[in-house]
């Protein structure tokens, strides 16, 4: 009897691995995929301005969202936020921490079909913001859908205001969406399993508290590429 029960605990033990892995493998899926979908957005014609984003402190992807019906509309999704280093948001871009998005119906998704979103954060206290908490957009922070093209003005009173501009991409169409009323925090349980330990959303951004895991080495280079510096107002960003 004893040597029965000695090997059904390993076999327990032997089994808490192979468990876990699936959801270790999804949350890096995750992140090799927002990698994939920003990459794939930037290097269309008609994408996010190149003065926006060089003006963004933060970027957050959530690939493949996917609306529900409840006896209402909503929709809820997993992604990645990366910000850029330093106390100032002026360094390369750092680590990426995992991050929740959900909410209501949003205009121009259709049916069961996945949308890609693309948010950036134009200022310090909106990136904080998520960083610490549940942030309810168009409440807790001002939401706009964001002007795409190349020529397109970054200069408008909307973007100018706004702390967080957001685009979608459905059935191969790309725009500008308005996700007021949608909420945005960070997914520490999913932090957790990507780099293994506890670890705060502000650590990991802020403190740079842990290094780029290899699965958000190609997200974290097409960045660092497409915008190296940040050229927002240094007097806006104190």
């Amino acid at each position: 009897m004893r040597k029965i029960s000695s090997l059904l605990m390993a076999l327990a033990l032997t089994a808490i691995p192979a468990l876990a892995a699936p959801d270790n493998d999804r949350v890096t899926d995750r992140v090799e995929n927002a990698g994939l979908v920003l990459g794939e957005i930037l290097n269309i014609p008609d994408d996010i301005p190149p003065d926006l984003l060089n003006k963004a402190e933060c970027v957050l992807i959530y690939p493949s969202v996917l609306k529900f019906a409840i006896g209402f509309g909503g929709s809820y999704g997993r992604g990645v936020m990366v910000c850029r280093s330093g106390e100032h948001f002026t360094g390369p871009w750092g680590a990426p921490s995992m991050a929740a998005l959900e909410g209501g119906s949003f205009g121009l998704q259709l049916g069961g079909q996945a949308t890609d979103f693309v948010l950036l954060v134009m200022n310090p206290r909106g990136a904080k913001a998520i960083l610490d908490s549940k942030v309810k957009l168009g409440a807790g922070m001002s939401a706009a859908a964001g002007p795409k093209g190349r020529d397109a003005s970054a200069s408008t009173d909307v973007t100018l205001r706004a702390e967080l501009l957001s685009y979608s991409r459905s059935r191969g169409l790309f725009a500008g969406i308005s996700l007021e009323g949608s909420t945005l925090r960070p997914d520490d349980d999913a932090n957790e399993k990507l780099y293994g330990k506890k670890i705060a959303a502000r650590d990991i951004v802020l403190n740079g508290a842990v290094p780029v895991p290899p699965s958000g080495e190609k997200l974290i280079s097409l960045l660092n590429q497409k915008s190296p510096k940040n050229l927002s107002d240094p007097e806006s960003l104190k």
